[in-house]
């Protein structure tokens, strides 16, 4: 299917932060607590990092990801995050890294049950060379999926099982489904020039492999964004940081500058927070809702008869607990911001009322 192929390889290219008074010295335990309770950047980058080492769709970059997150010197992830990742999407985008991403996404959609030869010949093209992947993407695919279609055609018990009840729900899913690849899939199925062949693929891969790309753009968009977002607050939260320890460790009216400095810095600190947080809200909205939606996928194609929806029925709670996964996730990245940010202000609330440092 013409528009599928367009869908499945398009997905690598679209694709992821007032006066003070005199008071006696802090003394080196009030300035180790108050300095370092700060939400941990470092802990959230390695877990950033050993998600795209498990997650990512794109080889070369899971690859790096591993190397970066097994080094147990925070520096290498930092150094990962704000240089290794761009290296290593630029190294995936090249031929090679790309071929075999097809390949592993074609496998994980047309199933041998389904689109037999599509799959074996993905499974060949996996475990072979260079060539064979290329030759696979170029033409090898096409050909595979064509011999699947004719199979289907020749036997024609899936056609003859569609019904109008299924082309409705297909033409409802073009227009309604949250995910903007499977709407792209289903309307292309049931487009004006459309057969039963074409809804029996959407319904044999193309609702799967919609809903593969639709999970793979989120968790590109959402970790990028990430990254970017934990460089600028981690160089943020260590100025900050050591703009504090100054004004501790001086007196006078240089104490009360140096306090005003820092607590500039923890407000920047603060300021960051504000993307990040409301990014994770909708990433977290997003996921609750492409979970609720594949609950009642899964619902629907339970409730169905008909040979066409066996492999709905598969891959619904698969997909919904991936959906699942992806809500947690972001409710895990909104409370480190949410963390920031009430430590942030009490830093900015330590050094503009230095009666508060003597507490602490």
């Amino acid at each position: 299917m013409a528009r599928l192929r367009v869908l499945l390889c398009g997905a690598l290219a679209a694709a992821a932060i007032a006066g003070a008074g005199e008071v006696p010295a802090a003394s080196a335990s009030t300035l180790d607590s108050s300095v370092a309770a700060v939400a941990d950047p470092a802990a959230t980058a390695r877990k950033l990092v050993r998600r795209l080492a498990g997650k990512d769709p794109r080889a070369a970059v899971r690859a790096d990801a591993w190397v970066a997150w097994a080094d147990e010197n925070d520096a290498v992830v930092y150094e990962f995050l704000d240089f290794g990742l761009a290296a290593a999407e630029q190294r995936a985008a090249e031929t090679a890294s790309t071929n075999a991403d097809f390949c592993s996404r074609v496998l994980l959609t047309y199933t041998a049950a389904y689109a037999p030869e599509v799959n074996a010949a993905a499974q060949r093209a996996l475990l072979g060379t260079d060539s064979d992947r290329e030759l696979f993407v170029r033409s090898g695919f096409a050909a595979a999926e064509q011999r699947d279609r004719l199979a289907r055609e020749a036997d024609g018990e899936q056609e003859q099982a569609i019904v109008e009840a299924d082309r409705q729900y297909v033409r409802t899913l073009a227009t309604h489904d949250p995910g903007a690849q499977v709407r792209a899939a289903a309307a292309w199925a049931t487009r004006s020039d459309a057969t039963d062949a074409d809804v029996v693929e959407f319904f044999a891969y193309g609702w799967a492999t919609g809903a593969e790309l639709d999970l793979e753009v989120h968790r590109l968009r959402d970790a990028e964004q990430e990254a970017r977002w934990l460089a600028t607050v981690r160089r943020l939260v260590v100025d900050a940081q050591e703009a504090e320890r100054a004004a501790l460790e001086a007196s006078g009216e240089i104490e009360v500058q140096l306090r005003e400095a820092a607590a500039r810095a923890w407000q920047r600190v603060g300021g960051q927070t504000g993307a990040p947080r409301t990014a994770w809200a909708d990433a977290a909205q997003v996921a609750r809702n492409q979970a609720a939606n594949w609950a009642a996928v899964a619902a629907a194609a339970q409730a169905a008869t008909g040979p066409n929806w066996q492999a709905v029925r598969d891959a619904a709670d698969p997909t919904r607990a991936a959906w699942v996964a992806e809500q947690d996730w972001a409710a895990e990245q909104a409370g480190f911001w949410a963390d920031l940010l009430t430590q942030a202000v009490d830093g900015e609330t330590r050094m503009r009322n230095p009666q508060f440092a003597t507490v602490r």
